[in-house]
């Protein structure tokens, strides 16, 4: 399309309508005509001029706008090879322009330009528009009205904010030299100015006249941040006193109600405070001066303000600045029992009380509610932020403050003993108090951080909601006591939590979303609870944690807490909880659940995964009912064969449902439940199994990437159950196809000695013998190209699971096959330097026996001529059993904590119930350490005098050579 036609303009004009439109067939066609025509040079400019074009339809305008910001933020500098960059004579024409335009088209489209504005300028600005900053700054002095300083200050404020956000490097404080240079002097001058525009019209200014003003004091507050935030610039400093006296103005001047009620002056007081939080914590030095009459400022102003949700921003930046005097050296500004007594009267405890607006974010909204009151997000609420403050006072009057809290706990339960259905809420505060105000988990806290005696506080406050029989009665006060037992779960004796788990699976059955949900959170992080267990061995560092709660402790009550869980996924707005499915899979992943039970788990579940494959919207809760299946798979399975079968009939169609119509997203998972299922299933597998596997063996099924370790998976469990059948069709030879596809990737190289480490495992070394030719040259060729710690060590494993399987005979004459005496390469130059890097308890002990085995069994090593190789491969051997035993990895964590996954994504998720169950290969051999002093003693009885009796000592001197010092003791390995 020639954009220099009249005419496009109008064909512009027309796309923008019909992409308007309603019935979705025009706008679609419309959409793609705005699609085809961008890739053509000079469509953003004509997009601009229609943007501009005063006759066109604001609609219409407006559209344009979104869409060229759109355009711009993919084709100014396109991440993609496949977006055309927009050319560099289009790029000047738009910078030339777009200024001018934003200060001239409608208030509901100048937005869209100055977000376009700042796209270009995180790109340009300032080396390749240099132009840009003093075109404002001229527009700025000559403009007539504050819609238009509004508009410039606005646009220079999305400039200036990368400097709060980006590295400090030199090439930033270079732009930043820049800007102060051309801006900071026009900033204080239009700020100044518009100060005394104020004052003038304080008194009997309108709305109308006095909001833009206040409106451009905010700006100016927002660019001055900017600016000061890498560090106090020259010009700032010396104009300090300019600034701060018009800051405290505004923080100690009360204007009429009227100009009160828009709420732009209390904008521009919250971005002051920002202000003076930055100063605090960056320039306290020089601010110091002033910091008494802005603390007296703001506390006044908190004591004053209303509660009001217009005024929680300002609240909250208000308490933050006061947080951050209270933990700096002029803590003393607090430190007198009035000032204490006045801030948690004043200040604090008004903010910690709920409000209209919680409940009704309570009874609305509870993914939100949730989101702030458990999960941590409430930082920037009103109470969240009170108790900071009140936690900052307490780093140096921790007595005092906890006197008062204490007082206030105490009216507040005399309050609501008083009448407990009206003064409710006050008992919620006290809850809510108690649990702000508890040490952090992993701070040491003991009993006297806390402000009351939990296990008190607990029997007298918290149970008697527990027990309380309406589970839909003051459900903010129920919430609060779920919450308080799962925040003090590990205070809790396990007696006292056993004996309540009953009423807690009530309040599974409460209408009340958040209670349920609380509930369900409360159950499974109760079942998350680890003690220390005693130490194994005496002297030993390692610390070991055991569960406190196991299969013996639900099982009594299993059936009914199943029950009530999958009773709560029917309530409205509940049927994706995440927190409910999280503890069917905690739940499942414990307890016993078998016969009738089992069955009723596996249909509830099937349902549910059919339900959601119809359209998957929760990626949390999608991941968790993978994990439930897998766990009940997995634990019920595993003592009852006979459910099987049941399974198999309840999970293989939604399965394959799965893979049918394409639903990606859960391919992963599917892959893995099958993995499961194979893998639990005694040969020979059916038909509908291995028609899976003829097609997992072809090429088409690893092109997606996201794909491969799920598939790795499931290609491992049809190797480790049915190998015999790789006999057949050419089998192996497509699965070493496999392998030498994913070892040719750094990526997914790791997943291709996963193949190649389970073919070894598990086949006959006759059906190996004819490919290991073709596995040598393909590992040494990569190693050659592109060799990695991790890549070697992984060689390192292999070669060690070859020998344990077929002997140091076969392992050191196949790789001597490739290339004549290559093997002393090889053990030279890779395994005896990595040996000693190898981690993971079954790695370790497979690596050091085969190394073992290697020096005291094979030829090669036992040669006269190979006695320094020998005396190096004996020294890894030894560092690498000289580990200590927490290096050495865990080979299983019994309750793991499985974290939230943030959304679908081409990252593989995988499913810790469904993963690979680590076999040892060397089960007969108890300890590698004993291994090697045994081994050692055998080959110093076959060669009397050339080894010593017992290799009980071992040094090295500079020439490298074997003497004598003691190593072994009694078999105990010392280093």
């Amino acid at each position: 399309m020639d954009f220099n036609n009249p005419a496009a303009l109008e064909t512009l004009s027309q796309w923008f309508l019909q992409s308007l439109s309603p019935d979705p067939e025009p706008r679609r066609r419309a959409e793609s005509s705005l699609s085809a025509a961008s890739t053509s040079s000079g469509f953003a400019l004509a997009v601009l001029n229609l943007v501009a074009a005063g006759p066109v339809d604001e609609q219409i305008r407006l559209a344009a706008a979104v869409h060229f910001k759109n355009h711009l933020r993919s084709r100014w500098s396109p991440s993609s090879s496949d977006d055309l960059p927009i050319p560099e004579a289009e790029k000047n024409q738009i910078k030339a322009l777009i200024v001018s335009l934003m200060l001239k088209v409608p208030r509901r489209i100048a937005p869209q330009l100055s977000e376009a504005l700042s796209i270009i300028s995180s790109h340009d600005f300032p080396k390749a528009w240099p132009s840009l900053l003093p075109e404002l700054v001229s527009n700025l002095r000559s403009a007539a009205d504050y819609s238009t300083v509004n508009g410039l200050l606005a646009a220079a404020n999305s400039l200036f904010l990368k400097f709060r956000h980006s590295f400090d490097t030199p090439a930033l404080r270079l732009d930043l030299k820049y800007c102060l240079d051309g801006f900071a002097a026009p900033l204080l001058e239009v700020f100044l100015k518009t100060a005394q525009l104020i004052s003038a019209n304080a008194t009997a200014g309108s709305p109308d006249v006095l909001c833009p003003l206040f409106e451009s004091q905010r700006l100016c507050c927002e660019i001055f941040h900017s600016l000061n935030s890498i560090e106090l610039p020259e010009f700032f400093e010396d104009h300090m006193r300019e600034w701060m006296t018009e800051f405290r103005n505004y923080l100690t001047t009360t204007y009429s109600p009227a100009i009160e009620a828009e709420g732009t002056v209390d904008a521009l007081r919250a971005a002051i405070c920002e202000n003076l939080q930055l100063y605090m914590e960056k320039n306290e030095e020089e601010f110091k001066d002033y910091l008494k009459d802005f603390a007296s400022a703001v506390w006044n102003l908190l004591t004053t303000s209303a509660t009001t949700t217009s005024r929680d921003h300002l609240t909250i930046t208000a308490i933050k600045f006061l947080t951050t005097v209270s933990t700096s050296v002029h803590h003393s500004l607090f430190g007198s029992p009035e000032a204490l007594q006045q801030i948690c009267e004043s200040i604090v405890f008004p903010n910690i009380q709920l409000r209209d607006e919680d409940e009704e974010l309570f009874e609305m909204n509870y993914v939100e509610y949730i989101r702030r009151d458990i999960e941590g997000s409430d930082i920037d609420t009103r109470r969240r932020i009170a108790c900071e403050l009140l936690k900052g006072i307490a780093l140096n009057y921790k007595e005092q403050v906890m006197a008062q809290v204490s007082m206030q706990i105490q009216r507040m339960l005399a309050l609501f003993a008083s009448n407990p259905g009206e003064n409710w809420k006050a008992k919620d505060c006290t809850i809510y108090l108690v649990v702000a105000l508890a040490p952090k988990a992993g701070t040491g806290g003991a009993a006297s951080g806390y402000l009351v005696d939990v296990e008190s506080f607990f029997a007298s406050v918290i149970v008697p909601e527990l027990q309380g029989q309406d589970v839909n009665a003051t459900p903010i006060l129920k919430a609060g006591a779920l919450k308080f037992f799962t925040v003090f779960r590990e205070q809790i004796p396990k007696p006292a939590a056993i004996a309540l788990l009953p009423d807690v699976m009530r309040f599974l059955g409460s209408e009340s979303n958040v209670v349920h949900s609380y509930a369900a959170n409360c159950i499974e992080k109760l079942l998350m609870v680890k003690d220390r267990a005693p130490a194994q061995a005496p002297g030993s560092n390692a610390v070991n944690f055991v569960p406190r709660y196991g299969a013996s402790d639900i099982n009594p009550i299993v059936q009914q807490l199943m029950h009530n869980l999958f009773a709560a996924l029917q309530f409205p707005d509940s049927q994706e909880n995440p927190y409910i499915m999280k503890c069917i899979m905690r739940v499942l992943g414990i307890a016993h659940v078998t016969g009738e039970l089992a069955q009723a788990c596996i249909n509830h579940l099937a349902s549910i995964l059919a339900e959601v494959c119809k359209n998957p919207k929760n990626p949390t809760f999608n991941h968790y009912l993978f994990e439930a299946i897998a766990a009940l798979v997995w634990r019920s399975c595993e003592k009852d064969q006979s459910l099987i079968v049941v399974f198999e009939g309840c999970l293989f169609q939604v399965l394959e449902n799965i893979l049918v119509n394409d639903i990606s997203e859960f391919w992963p998972y599917a892959f893995q439940i099958f993995a499961e299922l194979v893998e639990i299933r005694k040969p020979p597998l059916s038909d509908s199994y291995m028609q899976l596997f003829q097609v997992l063996l072809t090429p088409e099924t690893w092109k997606k990437s996201a794909n491969v370790p799920a598939l790795v998976r499931l290609l491992q469990a049809y190797l480790q159950k049915v190998p015999n059948e790789l006999n057949n069709e050419g089998r192996l030879s497509q699965v070493l196809g496999i392998f030498n596809k994913l070892i040719s990737v750094s990526s997914t190289e790791e997943l291709g000695f996963f193949v190649l480490n389970t073919v070894v495992e598990n086949l006959h070394y006759d059906m190996i013998a004819p490919y290991i030719g073709t596995i040598w040259n393909v590992l040494f060729l990569r190693l050659q190209n592109k060799r990695t710690v991790k890549f070697v060590n992984s060689l390192v494993i292999f070669m060690s699971l070859v020998l344990v399987k077929h002997g140091p005979g076969i392992l050191v004459d196949s790789i001597n096959a490739v290339q004549a005496n290559i093997f002393g390469a090889i053990l030279q130059q890779f395994w005896i330097p990595n040996l000693k890097l190898i981690s993971g308890a079954i790695e370790v002990k497979l690596t050091a026996v085969a190394a073992t085995r290697l020096i005291c069994e094979s030829p090669s090593l036992l040669d006269a001529s190979a006695t320094e190789l020998w005396g190096k491969m004996l020294d890894s051997i030894i560092t690498l059993l000289a580990q200590p035993d927490e290096y050495k990895g865990d080979l299983e964590n019994d309750t793991p904590d499985i974290h939230e996954t943030a959304g679908y994504s081409a990252a593989f998720v995988r499913l810790h119930y469904a993963g690979k169950k680590e076999e040892d290969p060397l089960k007969e051999i108890r300890d590698p350490k004993e291994f090697l002093v045994t081994s050692l003693a055998k080959l110093s009885a076959l060669a009397p005098g050339r080894y010593p009796a017992v290799i009980e000592k071992n040094q090295w001197n500079e020439g490298g050579r074997f003497t004598l010092q003691e190593v072994f003791v009694e078999g105990e390995l010392y280093r």
